[in-house]
C-alpha cells in the first residue's frame, strides 16, 4: 500500500510496482491510508512523511498502536534533509526508508528487499516478461519507442515500463526536440502528450505526417488531462493510431502500444 499526497509521485510508485507484479493500493491521505491498511492488511506500507491533515509520523504511530498491524513493515519514502531524520524515522515505528527523488531503475528492487523478495542479482523481475517469450528478444529486435512529454515523471514512467520488456526508449521534452529525434532515429512508434508549452501534441502529429520518412510511423496520444470523446475523435481523424488516457496500469499500456506495433507490421 502507498500513502502519498503528491499525485504524480503516487502514480509513479503504483506504475513501477505493478510493472513488477505487485498488487498495489494507494491513497493521498493519511487517515484513509490507515483505514485501507485495516481493510486490506498489506504486506508493506510505503509512506510519505510530509502530508497535510495527518503526516507520516502520525500514521505510523497509530498503526503501531494497534497490535493487529504492528508486524506490517512501514517504509518512509522521503527526501531526508536534516541531521537526525534517519534516527527519528527508525524510532517512530518505521522499518526503514527509501530516498526521494525516486529512481525507477532501483526503486522496485529496494521495495523487494523490504519484502524479502530480492533476487540473487539484487534486481526484481518484471511481471510481464514471464508471460511472453518475446520479451527475451534483445531491445533492438523488439522496437524503438519515442516518447515526447514535458513531464520528466511521465517520461520516467514510460522507461520503467518498457525498457524491462526489451524495448529501447528515447525521450524528448518538447515537440521540436522530438521531431529532431524522430528524423534521426526513425522510431517504430511515437507516443506524445497532448498539452505541452509552445507546441502541443496535435502540432507534433502534423509535423510528423509532413515528413515522408515518418508519416507511416504509428502515432499515439497519451494524455493525463484530456479525456473527452471529441478530442479523441479529433485525434483519430488527424491520423493518430490511438488516444490513451491516464491513469493506465502498466500492462494495459504495454498491450496497447504492442498492438499498434503489430498493426503496423501487418500493413
Amino acid at each position: 500500500m502507498v500513502i502519498e499526497d503528491n499525485p504524480t509521485n503516487l502514480q509513479l510508485v503504483v506504475y513501477l510496482l505493478e510493472a513488477f507484479g505487485h498488487q498495489v493500493s494507494g491513497t493521498k491521505e493519511g487517515a484513509e491510508g490507515i483505514e485501507l491498511a485495516r481493510q486490506h492488511k498489506p504486506d508493506l506500507i510505503l509512506l510519505d512523511i510530509h502530508m497535510p491533515k495527518m503526516d507520516g509520523y502520525e500514521v505510523a504511530r497509530r498503526l503501531r498502536q494497534d497490535p493487529n498491524y504492528r508486524h506490517i513493515p512501514i517504509v518512509a519514502v522521503t527526501a531526508l534533509a536534516m541531521v537526525g531524520d534517519r534516527e527519528k524515522l527508525l524510532t517512530s515505528g518505521f522499518s526503514g526508508y527509501i530516498s526521494k527523488p525516486i529512481d525507477p531503475e532501483t526503486f522496485p528492487g529496494k521495495v523487494n528487499e523490504f519484502l524479502g523478495l530480492a533476487t540473487r542479482e539484487g534486481q526484481p523481475t518484471p511481471a510481464h516478461s514471464a508471460a511472453t517469450p518475446e520479451s527475451q528478444v534483445p531491445a533492438a529486435k523488439r522496437g524503438l519507442f519515442l516518447f515526447v512529454d514535458n513531464s520528466a515523471t511521465n517520461l520516467q514512467l514510460a522507461c520503467s515500463i518498457l525498457v524491462p520488456q526489451g524495448y529501447e526508449v528515447i525521450t524528448a521534452a518538447s515537440v521540436d526536440e522530438g521531431l529532431e529525434l524522430a528524423k534521426r532515429t526513425k522510431p517504430d512508434l511515437i507516443v506524445s502528450d497532448v498539452h505541452m508549452p509552445h507546441k502541443g501534441g496535435f502540432d507534433f502529429l502534423g509535423l510528423v505526417q509532413a515528413e515522408s520518412e515518418l508519416c507511416r510511423t504509428p502515432f499515439v496520444f497519451l494524455s493525463s488531462s484530456v479525456s473527452s470523446e471529441r478530442e479523441q475523435s479529433r485525434a483519430v481523424a488527424a491520423g493518430a493510431a490511438k488516444f490513451l488516457c491516464r491513469p493506465l496500469d502498466s500492462n494495459t499500456l504495454l498491450d496497447e502500444l504492442e498492438g499498434c506495433l503489430r498493426s503496423r507490421k501487418s500493413h
